[in-house]
């Protein structure tokens, strides 16, 4: 991963809707959400949840895919374990991280 890419990332997660949202992606694992269910489960409005969607997705933390006439959101699992890498990369020279990564992983 890339310096500008874990600080978009990071920046996206900085802000407590966004947060809300990709946790909930996150719990809900590769199945993803609609919109619709996205907001009523986090009572977010329609414009500010497509607003936090698309800044999520510019950071790469989020995929949408289309299923008939819905959009659904999941997470890029893979992006995510880049940024943790990238941020835990030269910890404790490795050792700590090392185990860390493997339970984490594992």
């Amino acid at each position: 991963m890339e310096e500008k890419d874990a600080i978009a990332a990071l920046a996206a997660l900085a802000q407590p809707s966004r947060l809300r949202i990709f946790r909930q992606l996150v719990e809900v694992g590769n199945s993803g959400l609609t919109p619709r269910a996205l907001g009523k489960s986090l009572d977010i409005p329609p414009a500010t949840l497509s607003f936090h969607l698309k800044e999520l997705l510019n950071a790469g933390l989020l995929e949408q895919t289309r299923e008939g006439r819905s959009l659904i959101y999941s997470t890029r699992i893979n992006h995510m374990a880049s940024l943790i890498d990238y941020l835990t990369e030269n910890c404790c020279q490795g050792e700590l991280c090392l185990v860390l990564k493997t339970t984490c992983k594992g």
